[in-house]
């Protein structure tokens, strides 16, 4: 079993380490006795979570922007596939199967969703992690639903034009299908009221449970195989059971008024995408984000802030680190 060192130990070591160096170290999937770790503790998982968190929202705005919107795109497009697998075939489970395509592109890349955000960023803040503010957090909310709908709503547009053969023509069987789909789940909400609202806002609460379970447990291995799986299953679940997710809405919506659906803006607005947001923000950081935080947050590795020469901060690293890797600090 390795030995292992305390926080103190890791900053006397760095002092004396190039800056680089250290950061490459500290960044570095682990390894002992050059054997790489895939599986990571509930434990470490939490310290995974908040360090993703901060990094989005100490982001600059161009790249969370940029990263919003890519997420956004990639998200509709994947959206779009399901929805003509599930028509040319006539298979809504096959549809569901292969959605998760974009999901998956979209994280390995790095590419950020609202959902995903609304479930990490707040843990940033509630760890007291330095530079994070509650305003900071709003702030990347806003920045990535801003470049979500840009990117889902450009797809929304260029996918139009693919189904109208450039407006010139009736939308095709997959463009109204997804009209179809606009219509119900606005329309259809509003015929029952209140208990349409709360159905809808559960729905997404739902959702995004499944969907930022899916991005925490990808965080759970360095194996690509074993976050690809991780992330497959519980999207392929949501997609299915019908449950609302606000990103794939900001492109089904909009791609539905495009093509002449007989539902109207504020029907969008009032009667799914409001509603579908914070049933995902509840979903995702009630369920996913605050309980694992909660039972595994006492006992994640604490950590220490280590300075680079010009005095500024690195990202804290965990204090609980093998000897092998600390002789390298």
């Amino acid at each position: 079993m390795s030995s292992v060192v305390t926080g103190t130990d890791i900053a006397r070591n760095t002092a004396t380490r190039p800056a680089k160096r250290r950061a490459a170290i500290l960044e570095a999937p682990l390894e002992i006795h050059g054997v790489a770790m895939s599986y990571v503790k509930p434990a470490d998982l939490v310290t995974r979570m908040i360090d993703a968190g901060e990094s989005k929202i100490l982001m600059s705005t161009r790249d969370t922007i940029i990263r919003a919107f890519m997420g956004g795109a990639i998200l509709a497009l994947g959206a779009a596939f399901a929805v003509t697998v599930s028509t040319n075939t006539g298979q809504p489970l096959l549809g569901a199967l292969l959605f998760p395509a974009g999901f998956v592109l979209l994280y390995l890349l790095g590419f950020d969703l609202l959902t995903g955000v609304f479930t990490l960023a707040p843990l940033a803040w509630l760890d007291k992690r330095p530079g994070v503010s509650g305003g900071g957090v709003l702030r990347n909310w806003g920045l990535v639903f801003l470049g979500n709908f840009l990117g889902a709503f450009t797809v929304a547009v260029l996918m139009a034009i693919v189904f109208t053969y450039g407006f010139a023509a009736e939308p095709n069987a997959i463009g109204q299908a997804i009209g179809e789909i606009g219509h119900g789940r606005t329309v259809g909400y509003a015929e029952y009221g209140a208990s349409g609202m709360l159905t809808l806002f559960v729905r997404g609460v739902l959702c995004n449970w499944m969907v930022s379970t899916g991005v925490v447990a990808a965080m759970l291995s360095d194996s690509v195989a074993s976050k690809v799986i991780a992330m497959w299953l519980p999207i392929m679940l949501f997609f299915y059971m019908g449950f609302e997710h606000s990103i794939v809405n900001m492109f089904l919506f909009p791609s539905g008024l495009l093509l002449g659906a007989d539902f109207t803006l504020v029907d969008y607005l009032v009667w799914n995408e409001i509603p579908t947001v914070v049933g995902n923000l509840v979903g995702g950081l009630s369920f996913v984000g605050l309980t694992i935080y909660a039972t595994h947050g006492r006992t994640a590795p604490k950590r220490v802030a280590l300075v680079k020469p010009n005095g500024k901060r690195f990202a804290a690293a965990p204090t609980r680190v093998p000897a092998e890797l600390a002789d390298q600090l």
